[in-house]
């Protein structure tokens, strides 16, 4: 029932592709292709790269979106996370790379119930995009094959408050000066404060909305691929209360 893999992992071979694919990416088929969903999945194989590149960029936005709703709804895939180890050792194949904050509340992976192997993940305080990642963010992209970008925010995030409240402090005063121009740019009604959650929150929406402008006008390699379509550069929140991650218009 099994054979060998030339890497030396377990590699079975009596299952389908698709089963194999919905496992990788944890996402149901259903949500993928509209086939049910297959019996006991193998979820020791990590993502192929022949897998990966038959998946278009809707279809990854659909998995993440789906492994958010199990990992709000306790229904998380249990893995084999050696196993995904041993088997993306040889080589790794992303759908995604996925840009976020540093907080220790919002691990992406766990959020978005992703396993060895699924995505790229850049973690910087305030998800802002320097020229360092994004040069990663094309490295993952135009080297590496990953066909969708997903910048993420959160809510009650403390770099927000500290552009906010002009905190400054070290280097970490020149990182918030990446995020002021979100501050100002963002249009709200109420108190414009660092202790008014609902500022707060919109300001994290409007930065999220402003790296990816940014990611679209410094890197022409990032633009081009969006043109030809053959990636995406989305949006999300994520929140604390509740855990949900909402795509961004």
């Amino acid at each position: 029932m099994r054979d060998t893999h030339p890497n030396g992992c377990d590699h079975p071979v009596d299952i389908h592709r698709r089963a194999i694919l919905a496992s990788a990416l944890a996402l149901p088929a259903v949500g993928m292709v509209g086939a049910k969903e297959p019996q006991a999945p193998n979820l020791s194989i990590a993502l192929t790269k022949e897998q990966r590149d038959k998946l278009t960029p809707d279809q990854i936005i659909e998995a993440i979106k789906a492994g958010n709703e199990r990992f709000r709804s306790g229904q998380m895939r249990k893995r084999d996370y050696l196993a995904q180890k041993r088997a993306s050792a040889g080589g790794q194949f992303p759908a995604a790379v996925i840009l976020s904050c540093i907080d220790s509340r919002a691990p992406a992976e766990i959020i978005l119930d992703a396993g060895i192997g699924d995505t790229f993940n850049a973690r910087i305080a305030g998800n802002i995009a320097n020229d360092d990642l994004i040069g990663s963010l094309e490295f993952a992209c135009a080297v590496a094959g990953a066909k969708v970008v997903l910048v993420m925010g959160h809510t009650a995030c403390g770099a927000i408050k500290g552009a906010i409240d002009g905190a400054e402090l070290g280097h970490l005063t020149g990182l918030l000066e990446k995020i002021k121009p979100a501050v100002a740019a963002t249009k709200f009604s109420g108190e414009r404060s660092s202790k008014n959650a609902g500022f707060v929150d919109a300001v994290a929406a409007t930065n999220v909305r402003l790296t990816i402008d940014a990611i679209r006008k410094r890197s022409e390699t990032l633009a081009k691929l969006e043109k030809e379509e053959k990636i995406r550069i989305v949006g999300a929140m994520y929140a604390l209360v509740g855990g949900k991650v909402d795509f961004l218009d």
